[in-house]
């Protein structure tokens, strides 16, 4: 018999953290515990108000299958027992973690992938004005990969002053939907000039089609409207790079076979996180072979981390230790 227990928990970030969509100074989280005798997985998630979640939906979701859980319903099951999203994230890498320990195996065996190796993952610079923005990107010039919140007006001058800060990073940057198509074409030629290597998500989910034929001379990385294998199809032509959140496929079940056939399909892949703890990124590893830019450092936005936490020496991110997850 086994029990399930989920918690919810904050974790102070280390000032305030701001997107096109508004700010916030803690990670909020859930975690999930899969206890079978002597062994307990663990996973953990972040409820999104943008994907219509919240604390007490993704609680519910959970309480909702803790019945076929402690029949030892498995991953494959659940895949059918939640949807994609938050909830079905935290059970499902706690499955795997759980897996792992009883096995005695790493994940990634059990995955039939070889271990994950240390890669170099961006760090994010909060959205603000271009004078605070040019002070964050010289604090962090010496990391190679930056990436920089957008919000659509002021943002030629927002990148030019973290190019100028970081002349020798590269940098990326996320609109979080925060453009328009006209918006999209004034602001591209210029953040080619800046020599920005890729724009995620400049449009809202929504208003994909605008993005049908046009140029795209950087290449376009869908974030909010790629989330689980079935939302490929209608992202041809329109993006070149999609970006892979475990909470948004749901957990690393689905989020492996959205990799397999977003490659298959020509996508290129991101690989990306919300905000939270080393709990949270460390199945996120496993995804991150042959990826073009690998996005996990949600724990470094943190003002403290979980014991055992992910390794971030030299700018990247590794696989994480056992005792952590996996």
């Amino acid at each position: 018999m086994r029990t399930v227990k989920a918690a919810a928990e904050s974790w102070p970030i280390s000032g305030t953290f701001t997107i096109s969509r508004g700010s916030k100074t803690a990670a909020e989280v859930l975690t999930v515990a899969i206890t079978e005798g002597e062994c307990t997985g663990r996973g953990e998630c972040v409820p999104y108000a943008r994907y219509g979640e919240s604390r007490d939906s993704v609680l519910a979701q959970i309480d909702s299958v803790q019945a076929a859980l402690q029949s030892s319903a498995d991953r494959r099951q659940l895949q059918q027992l939640l949807p994609a999203g938050a909830a079905r994230n935290a059970i499902d890498c706690a499955l795997w973690d759980l897996e792992a320990k009883q096995s005695g195996q790493r994940v990634w065996s059990l995955a039939g992938i070889a271990e994950p190796p240390p890669v170099i993952t961006a760090y994010t610079l909060s959205l603000d004005k271009p004078d605070a923005m040019h002070g964050a990107a010289v604090k962090y010039s010496a990391r190679p990969l930056l990436k920089l919140k957008l919000a659509g007006e002021g943002d030629i001058d927002r990148v030019a002053a973290v190019r100028a800060g970081a002349p020798d990073a590269k940098i990326i940057v996320d609109a979080n939907e925060g453009w328009n198509i006209d918006q999209y074409h004034q602001m591209v030629p210029e953040l080619d000039k800046l020599g920005v290597a890729l724009i995620e998500q400049p449009l809202p989910a929504g208003d994909d089609a605008a993005l049908d034929g046009v140029d795209r001379p950087i290449p376009l990385c869908a974030d909010e409207s790629c989330h689980d294998a079935a939302t490929l199809a209608g992202l041809k032509g329109r993006y070149d790079i999609v970006n892979i959140k475990l909470d948004k496929t749901g957990g690393l079940t689905e989020a492996l076979l959205l990799r397999e056939q977003a490659i298959e399909a020509g996508f290129d892949i991101m690989v990306g996180c919300m905000v939270a703890t080393s709990l949270a990124m460390a199945p996120a590893t496993l995804l991150t072979s042959g990826a073009v830019v690998v996005d996990l450092d949600g724990p470094l936005l943190l003002a403290e981390d979980r014991p055992h936490p992910l390794n971030f020496e030299h700018y990247s991110v590794a696989a994480p230790d056992s005792a952590l997850w996996g």
